[in-house]
């Protein structure tokens, strides 16, 4: 019996092999819809259960199925990167060191943005900051509409987006690009690049500090997870299998093509720099190899109360 299902995923070159199915899914008839931006489909994926298997932001998942979504992910993670970059400072905020962020408004998309959870849990972990003690201000609606935000969380004032409250120096920092200012699809731009320029980031020397990081810890950051409806994983039990055996098929081509470096782009550039930090596969796949990422996310998400209660990584991902 062959499935016809739907999926969700974002156009990237470790699952191009997929997409143009030269990799076949066993036992399944994909019909792949492209959703832009993809977090457009996450919101509909986690809202009214839009597809049978979707790309995810792993910190929208844990959310999800903590407001009872019946979902369950693989340990498929179909994006990666590290988050000691990527905050801009306010020149004229006095931000000398992190702990200066205390007291400041920062600016990000989301409250439940995984970037922002991933860099609030560095600040927490590596520098001592109570993140409780920055006001973060949002200027978008969260993916899991159930979700509560604390006391420290505002909306931007009505009619304002980030970029307008940096270019007035509003802010004391801000993220860049889909975590918040600059992201694809703003319909509230008014942030001109070449200003967003005169904000340096928060670390200037942000790739030194993430691999040093990584030596210590063992976390490499999580994002783009894969997720199933558990009714289907229920009902046809050897379909987690083959869903994970494909992208990793697919990841393969990709890796031997990665590393003989051909057909260069933007995003073979980026894991080619990351497989210098991380070991020669960029994209590891499954529970074990994982696992302290995993973890740490969901600490991270438990922390900063995105999260009721924190569960077994087996109980939100599913082992192969």
């Amino acid at each position: 019996m062959t499935l016809s299902l739907t999926l969700a995923i974002a156009r990237n070159p470790h699952v191009e092999a997929l997409l143009d199915g030269s990799v076949p899914i066993d036992g399944v008839n994909p019909q792949f819809l492209h959703v832009a931006p993809q977090i457009a489909a996450y919101r509909s994926m986690v809202r009214d259960l839009a597809y049978d298997i979707c790309e995810l932001a792993p910190t929208t998942y844990l959310i999800a199925r903590d407001h009872g979504a019946p979902l369950t992910a693989l340990p498929v993670f179909l994006m990666r990167r590290f988050h000691h970059g990527g905050l801009r400072i306010n020149p004229a905020a006095g931000i000398r060191e992190p702990r200066d962020l205390e007291g400041k408004q920062v600016g990000v998309r989301a409250w439940s943005v995984t970037t922002g959870v991933w860099t609030r849990a560095i600040l927490a972990r590596e520098f001592g900051i109570d993140c409780s003690a920055i006001t973060w201000v949002v200027d978008d609606e969260e993916h899991v509409e159930a979700l509560e935000l604390p006391a420290h969380v505002e909306h931007a004032p009505e009619g304002k987006s980030l970029a307008q409250l940096m270019a007035e120096g509003d802010l004391a920092a801000a993220f860049d690009g889909n975590a918040g200012i600059g992201r694809s699809g703003d319909p509230k731009k008014g942030w001109k690049a070449e200003n967003a320029d005169n904000w340096p980031d928060l670390f200037a020397n942000a790739p030194e500090l993430e691999a040093a990081s990584y030596r210590r810890s063992g976390i490499y950051p999580i994002h783009g997870t894969l997720v199933v409806k558990q009714a289907l994983l229920q009902q046809y039990p050897g379909l987690a299998a083959s869903l994970c055996s494909a992208f990793e098929a697919a990841k393969q081509q990709w890796l031997q093509r990665l590393h003989r470096g051909v057909d260069e782009n933007a995003s073979d550039t980026k894991y080619r720099e990351l497989a210098k930090v991380v070991g020669p596969d960029p994209l590891p796949y499954g529970i074990e190899p994982n696992r302290n990422s995993i973890e740490a996310l969901i600490d991270a998400a438990h922390a900063q109360g995105l999260i009721s209660e924190r569960l077994p990584v087996e109980e939100y991902f599913h082992a192969i």
